[in-house]
């Protein structure tokens, strides 16, 4: 039977000798579908002694977190989901801290934070609390203490949140194992129980974590802590372990439809016709019978109605689908009514692909290719930031409406930083995109990034100003060492030499080697960059010095042969 992700947990967390308790700290199990995207979360605070809120500053850190981090897109991964929500906390903590208190040490405050998702941990850490892994019986330090020892008895805090307007925070993740238990404690504990004493009291406690919690507080208490006590105890009792069988099962809750054809009817939609078919999708438009609405219907290919990667994938198209919102991204439609079969609706586009537009195109002018692109990136930079990665961006994949507008369609080799995360029992290893359009780092078998899709947006601008592809010959893994590129002036003299360059540099082999950003790409191809102008007023000795000599020894080879030819005939 497959199971997911679910613990058990206590927390404790008492003033102690002081007036106020400045500590903070929460665990939240989300429901739904958050449970397998966002993951649990455990969260301690200790608000910095000395400062002038730090009760508000702990309290605002475990409440803001908890608020913000499920808020985040599903489709960002979790390190980023928690580095953006803590660098957001951080500059408010730093912010009203210097306005309300007039003080770099107004609202101050450690945290520490488990984020328990499908089979792995992530955790933050910035100050002096502390968190542990009590693993077979063995107990394991998993943080770093941010302090600095001035004198045997005094010491202070380098890294806190609240201090500075930028944080510095300590990242690791960590594979989980079913009987794992993490203990998270603040300061008040743990200076007053040596590890030794706490791995004890773990396994002494068993299963009962409520109980251990207030036992190692209170044990704690008794040895005179003068601080404030916190502890939480988290138990993992099972993870997500579907085999294959059971995650098909899961997929194909829904059946593939029937054999569609014109007239037909299915969940209130009358198939009108079929617009493309292929062995592995068919794609029709059909019309909403009570809107009067005309859309479009994709489904899976029946040749595939076996296969859980695919339908994995066919899933994951209309999961990322319904998340981007973009003119420049195909609109995949709500469904008002229940699905009684696997497919997903998008609105319906009149226009043309931009293969199509090529061929009709030769020789755009150069302006409308800079309006192309212009809105290409405004597309792509709609999956970036939600750390999506298109992957198989091409001409057929590029739709141009009748007002001209632009759009990316076919989402099926979308990469989702955060849904990878989720450990399922597939293997993700194809090969995506097309050839030609494909970047270098997939036939290596490189981690694809934005830079992919910048590479194929890079061989569409090539070839729309040329017709012609950027390298000698159809890119695969055998030939990258060999392969060269043309300069787009070969095909285009027109062209302009610092355009040429920047369409170089965008299609390069080496990721590294590319623009970072797409606006760095778009800027290039409509401004002149410095560097390439001075580059082309270099001499070619200097600009190429390798073909200088190449070419200067081919022509003396030639010019030697010559005078031998003529030396012969005489």
């Amino acid at each position: 039977m497959s199971r997911q992700l679910t613990i058990t947990s206590g927390q404790y967390s008492v003033a102690g000798i002081k007036a106020e308790n400045e500590d903070a700290c929460g665990i939240l199990t989300p429901e739904g579908s958050a449970l397998n995207t966002k993951g649990i979360s455990i969260v301690i605070a200790d608000g910095m002694s000395g400062c002038e809120a730090g009760r508000e500053a702990s309290e605002a850190c475990v409440s803001g977190f908890f608020n913000d981090y499920y808020s985040t897109p599903e489709s960002w991964t979790v390190k980023s989901s928690v580095q953006k929500v803590l660098s957001a906390l951080n500059r408010w903590l730093y912010g009203n801290g210097q306005r309300e208190y007039n003080s770099a040490k107004g609202m101050v405050t450690t945290f520490s934070a488990l984020v328990l998702k499908s089979n792995t941990g992530y955790l933050f850490h910035v100050g002096d609390t502390r968190v542990y892994r009590l693993r077979n019986n063995d107990l394991e330090r998993l943080t770093t203490d941010h302090r600095i020892q001035i004198a045997n008895d005094r010491s202070y805090l380098s890294r806190a949140m609240g201090i500075e307007p930028h944080i510095d925070i300590d990242f690791r993740t960590i594979n989980l194992e079913q009987g794992d238990q993490f203990l998270l404690l603040s300061d008040g504990v743990h200076e007053f129980i040596d590890d030794a004493t706490l791995k004890r009291m773990l396994i002494e406690g068993g299963r009962e974590l409520q109980t251990t919690c207030e036992a190692i507080v209170k044990h704690a208490e008794q040895q005179q802590s003068d601080d404030n006590l916190t502890c939480q105890l988290v138990s993992v009792e099972s993870l997500p372990n579907q085999n294959e069988q059971e995650f098909y099962r899961s997929l194909t809750e829904l059946p593939f439809p029937p054999s569609l054809s014109a007239g037909m009817r299915i969940d209130g939609y009358r198939v009108l016709r079929e617009l493309f078919s292929s062995k592995r999708t068919e794609v029709f438009l059909v019309e909403d019978e009570e809107s009067g609405e005309r859309l479009v219907l994709k489904a899976p290919s029946v040749n595939y109605n076996d296969d859980p990667d695919y339908i994995n994938q066919f899933l994951h198209e209309e999961w990322a689908g319904r998340r981007l919102n973009s003119d420049h991204v195909l609109k995949v439609v709500d469904q008002p009514r229940q699905r009684h079969f696997l497919y997903y609706l998008t609105e319906h586009i009149e226009g043309q692909t931009l293969r199509q537009w090529m061929n009709d195109n030769p020789r755009p002018h150069l302006q409308r290719v800079r309006e192309i692109v212009h809105q290409l990136v405004n597309g792509l930079r709609a999956f970036h930031r939600l750390e999506m990665i298109h992957q198989d961006l091409k001409p057929e994949n590029i739709l141009i409406d009748g007002h001209g507008t632009v759009k990316i369609i076919d989402l099926g080799s979308t990469k989702i930083a955060g849904i990878e995360e989720i450990a399922t029992p597939l293997d993700d290893d194809n090969l995506l995109g097309t050839v030609n359009y494909t970047a270098p780092e997939y036939h290596r078998g490189d981690i694809a990034t934005s830079r992919s899709d910048l590479f194929s947006l890079g061989v569409i601008t090539y070839e729309m100003l040329t017709g012609k592809l950027p390298y000698d010959r159809e890119l695969n893994a055998r030939n990258l060492m060999q392969v060269r590129y043309v300069p787009g002036k070969r095909h285009f003299p027109e062209l302009p030499f610092w355009m040429d360059k920047a369409l170089e540099r965008a299609v390069r082999l080496d990721a590294t080697r590319r623009y970072d950003i797409l606006s760095e790409f778009e800027h290039d191809l409509s401004h002149p960059n410095p560097a390439y102008i001075k580059e082309a007023q270099q001499p070619l000795i200097e600009r190429n010095p390798l073909g200088f000599w190449r070419g200067l020894a081919i022509a003396l080879l030639l010019i030697n042969m010559l005078l031998v030819a003529l030396l012969v005939t005489e």
